[in-house]
C-alpha cells in the first residue's frame, strides 16, 4: 500500500469517528420518568467535553495534513489522548446515576417520586466507537504519520531549495565583448539581433 493511500484511508477513518462523536453528541442519552412527567438528559449536559473534543479533533486532522515530522507526532498523541477521553467521557455519562442527578436538578419537585430511568445505548456505544477510531488514528501518526505527503510538499515549486525558494534558472550566455565588435563592424545592431552564433 502506498503512503498516500494510507493516508487518505486515514483520513476517512479519522472523519468518520469525530462524525459519529459529533451525532451522538447531539443526542438524548437518558429520558427519566416522575409519574407523567419525562425530563430528558442529553449529551450535552452528561458529557459537556464530548462536542468540543470531536470538533478538535476534525481540526487535528487538519493539522496533520499541514505538519510534518515532530510537529506531526505530536499532533498525533493529542488526537490519540482526545480519542481515550472520548471513550472515557462516554462510559461515564452512559452510567443512570448521574442523569438521575442531573434530573432532580432539573425537576425538583418530583424528586420525592420513584424515577423510572430510560436509556438509548446507542448514542454512548456510537461516541465510544468514534472515540476508538480516533484513537486508533492518533497512534496511526505516531507509528506512520512520518512517511505520509503533507500539504506543503504538494504545492512546493520543482527545484526548490531547502529553504523553499526556487532555484534560479542559468541565464543565457551573454555574447562576448569580441562578438559585439565583430557585429559592429559588420554593420549589424547586436542589441537588436545577436549573432546566432553566440546563442
Amino acid at each position: 500500500m502506498t503512503a498516500r493511500r494510507e493516508l487518505w484511508i486515514w483520513l476517512v477513518t479519522c472523519v468518520a469517528g469525530a462524525a459519529l462523536v459529533l451525532l451522538a453528541a447531539g443526542r438524548d442519552w437518558f429520558t427519566v420518568t416522575y409519574d407523567t412527567r419525562e425530563v430528558a438528559i442529553s449529551a450535552a449536559e452528561l458529557v459537556p467535553a464530548l462536542g468540543p473534543a470531536a470538533w478538535a479533533a476534525l481540526a487535528a486532522v487538519v493539522a496533520v495534513l499541514a505538519t510534518g515530522g515532530v510537529w506531526r507526532g505530536l499532533v498525533g498523541a493529542v488526537m490519540a489522548l482526545g480519542g481515550a477521553g472520548m471513550i472515557a467521557g462516554s462510559w461515564w455519562g452512559s452510567g443512570a446515576s448521574a442523569a438521575l442527578r442531573i434530573s432532580a436538578e432539573q425537576a425538583p419537585m418530583s424528586a420525592a417520586t420513584a424515577p423510572q430511568v430510560a436509556s438509548a445505548v446507542a448514542w454512548p456505544l456510537l461516541a465510544s466507537a468514534g472515540g476508538l477510531l480516533l484513537l486508533a488514528g492518533g497512534v496511526a501518526v505516531i507509528l506512520r504519520g512520518g512517511r505520509w505527503p503533507g500539504m506543503s510538499g504538494r504545492y512546493d515549486r520543482q527545484g526548490a531549495g531547502p529553504a523553499g525558494e526556487s532555484r534560479p534558472a542559468p541565464a543565457e550566455s551573454a555574447p562576448s565583448e569580441r562578438a559585439l565588435w565583430d557585429a559592429l563592424d559588420e554593420g549589424t545592431d547586436p542589441t537588436a539581433d545577436p549573432d546566432p552564433r553566440d546563442r
